[in-house]
C-alpha cells in the first residue's frame, strides 16, 4: 500500500462521515487515459475531498508554500501533488501538469486559482484551457456543493466530459476553453444545489 492510498483510505474513514459526502457521478471520470479534473474552490478541504472521492488517484498543483512547512512540505509531495508559484507563469509547473496528463493520468484543478471568499463561482484563470488544448485529455467538470459542515451533506458532483472539439476546429484559445469548462461546473452548481 502507498503512502498515498493509506492517507486515502485513513482521510476517507474521518471526512465521509463527519461530512456526510454525497458522491454523485464517479462514473463519468473515465477509467483510463489523461483526465483533466476541474473543480470549483469553496475550502482548503476541498483537494482531499475531491482527491479522496475520485475513482481514481488525482495529481494536484498545490501553492508552493506548503511544500516549506515543517512536516506537512514532506508528506505533500508522496500524496500526488507538486508545487506551482501563484501569481506568475510557473512553465514548470504547467511542464509537471502536461507530462502528468500524457502519461495517463488525472490532474486536478480550481481552475478559480483561490478559494472563493463568498462560495460563489469566481471567474476560472486560462491554466485550465491551456491544458484542455494541449492535450487529448478528457476534461471532467466537477462541483463541490457545500457549505463544510459537520453532519450536514456535502456533494461531490462528477460531470459528463466535456466536448472541447468546436474550440480546437475554431482555433480557439485557453480563454475561450476555461471560459466552457467554468460554465459546465455552474451548471452542476446550479443542477445540484
Amino acid at each position: 500500500m502507498t503512502f498515498y492510498d493509506f492517507a486515502r483510505s485513513v482521510v476517507y474513514g474521518v471526512f465521509k462521515p463527519l461530512y456526510r459526502v454525497e458522491v454523485i457521478g464517479k462514473e463519468n471520470v473515465p477509467a483510463e487515459g489523461g483526465v483533466l479534473l476541474c473543480s470549483n474552490h469553496i475550502d482548503n478541504f476541498d483537494p482531499i475531498i475531491v482527491g479522496m472521492m475520485a475513482p481514481r488517484p488525482v495529481h494536484f498543483m498545490a501553492k508552493e508554500e506548503l511544500f516549506k512547512v515543517p512536516i506537512l512540505g514532506k508528506m505533500v509531495p508522496h500524496l500526488n501533488a507538486f508545487p506551482v508559484k501563484r501569481g506568475m507563469s510557473d512553465r514548470e509547473a504547467l511542464r509537471k501538469g502536461l507530462a502528468v496528463l500524457k502519461e495517463g493520468k488525472v490532474l486536478g484543478l480550481f481552475p478559480e486559482g483561490t478559494r472563493s471568499k463568498n462560495g460563489e463561482l469566481g471567474k476560472g484563470l486560462a491554466g485550465a484551457g491551456f491544458f484542455a488544448l494541449r492535450t487529448e485529455a478528457h476534461i471532467v467538470p466537477c462541483a463541490i456543493v457545500g457549505p463544510y459542515r459537520p453532519l450536514r451533506k456535502l456533494k461531490v458532483v462528477y460531470g459528463k466530459p466535456i466536448d472541447m472539439t468546436i474550440i480546437k476546429e475554431n482555433k480557439g484559445n485557453a480563454e475561450q476553453a476555461t471560459e466552457l469548462i467554468m460554465g459546465e461546473i455552474r451548471k452542476l452548481l446550479n443542477e445540484y444545489k
